[in-house]
């Protein structure tokens, strides 16, 4: 048992009927602990950590055990930054409400905004929501938020990087009255302009930071190899995909290279689907299904799915592109690995991957090496530093591209300079299949 406070223990117990105590995690222990002690939070915590169930608990206790506010307005109010990670939390939080008597609602883009007006219509005491969508229904004039009790942010940095900042205002300033108790949950707590927001949103926030985004799971092997570009990049990931029906996830940078790639894996007869914003709502629930439901074996997303996916069995994660941020990075990989389990995070560095990778490797403080892939010829082997990027030096792994025949011989990767992954045989070369 974590908790220290036995009349917290069997209160919790008492109104949510949780047996195993001993299977929360140390953000879960923490930050139940303080929130029912009535602070106001900032957590930062790396994916997979467990958070949801984190505010949910205390969340639900609170409901049940104190006097609400007001009898028509929502008494508590959880914002993700997309629709697929707000029908994740939505799923945890339901799961908890079922034993209750209170009653939640999810408001997201992409569905019905009438028919969300009718939800809203019975006075649901949990909204799960993103930023954007309740701020649409704040101006309809469908919710109201001045009993609000609790407000929680998850994943807030990401929110506003999406764009959401002014729509977090506004739901702000509706439920600004001194007794409402907020949570913010973030990859990260350090950054002025963080640190700005978070003082218009809580008062007197006591900080947990834990596992911070910076350390990638334990459980998560990580290899990256040189590429030449989209023509050898296709084949190395042809390659890197078991012939297993494993689930895997590819994340690339562009809507377009989601649809290209599925095409082309489909027609090497790989169980294959995409993933994007700009799909149809009702086209990316039934995509996610698939996927959850292990209908579908890989899956091709943009940043869309590197957060709000919390699928225990994706076996392994393949950045086709390396993402701009380092801390996108870890949420991206954060995919695998989950529930004790062992995962797989293979990248693909290219020319225009480069600098992503030098931001990767200097924000993790990790020993990372790229290896050229056996069966393949790879001119890039890195870039030196450039001038304008400061302190940086050239990477020991920066190597001239050979120029003649006899030194491409020479410099031809070998199987041995593959790292040994379990699981994997990236020495393997590209596989035909053959349709069921």
């Amino acid at each position: 048992m974590y908790f220290s406070d036995l009349k917290l223990h069997h209160q919790l117990q008492k109104a949510l009927s949780i047996q195993n105590f001993n299977e929360l995690t140390k953000v879960q222990e923490l930050a139940i602990t303080r929130a029912m002690q009535g602070h106001d939070l900032m957590v930062a915590a790396k994916t997979g950590s467990g958070k949801t169930l984190g505010f949910a608990v205390p969340m639900i206790n609170q409901l049940l055990t104190k006097k609400p506010l007001s009898r028509q307005d929502a008494r508590a109010v959880v914002l993700a930054p997309t629709r697929e990670l707000a029908k994740q939390v939505f799923g945890v939080i339901k799961k908890q409400c079922d034993q209750t008597r209170l009653q939640a609602a999810i408001i997201i883009g992409g569905e019905n905004f009438n028919d969300q007006a009718k939800k809203l219509k019975h006075n649901p005491e949990i909204i799960v929501a993103t930023a954007g969508r309740l701020a649409d229904h704040l101006d309809a004039k469908h919710v109201f938020l001045n009993g609000l009790e609790i407000l929680i942010l998850d994943e807030a940095d990401r929110m506003m990087e999406l764009g959401f900042k002014e729509q977090l205002n506004q739901i702000n300033s509706a439920a600004d009255h001194r007794k409402r108790q907020t949570m913010w949950f973030s990859a990260t707590l350090d950054g002025e302009f963080i640190t700005k927001m978070a003082e218009n949103f809580l008062k007197s926030p006591e900080k947990i930071e834990i596992d911070r985004v910076e350390t990638p799971h334990s459980d998560i092997e990580q290899a990256f190899y040189f590429s030449d570009g989209p023509k050898q990049k296709d084949k190395q990931l042809i390659t890197l995909l078991p012939e297993a029906r494993t689930q895997s996830l590819v994340f690339v940078a562009t809507r377009e290279d989601t649809e290209r790639l599925s095409a082309m894996l489909i027609s090497h007869d790989f169980s294959a689907a995409y993933l994007h914003g700009e799909m149809p709502q009702g086209k990316r629930n039934q995509t996610l299904n698939d996927f959850v439901n292990n209908k579908t074996g890989i899956l091709i997303t943009t940043d869309l799915g590197s957060r709000g996916l919390d699928i225990s069995n994706i076996k392994r994660v393949i950045n086709y592109d390396l993402p701009k941020k380092a801390d996108e990075y870890v949420h991206r990989i954060g995919r695998t690995g989950r529930a004790g389990s062992k995962g797989l995070a293979f990248s693909l560095v290219g020319k225009k991957d480069w600098w992503s990778f030098v931001n990767i490797k200097e924000r993790l403080k990790q020993d990372l090496a790229i290896n050229n892939m056996a069966g393949f010829f790879t001119k890039f082997q890195g870039l030196k530093a450039q001038q304008n990027r400061g302190a940086q030096t050239s990477s020991p792994m920066s190597e001239k591209t050979p120029n003649n025949k006899r030194s491409m011989a020479k410099n031809r990767p070998r199987t041995e300079d593959m790292p040994k992954i379990k699981d994997h045989d990236a020495g393997a070369t590209m596989i035909k299949r053959k349709r069921n």
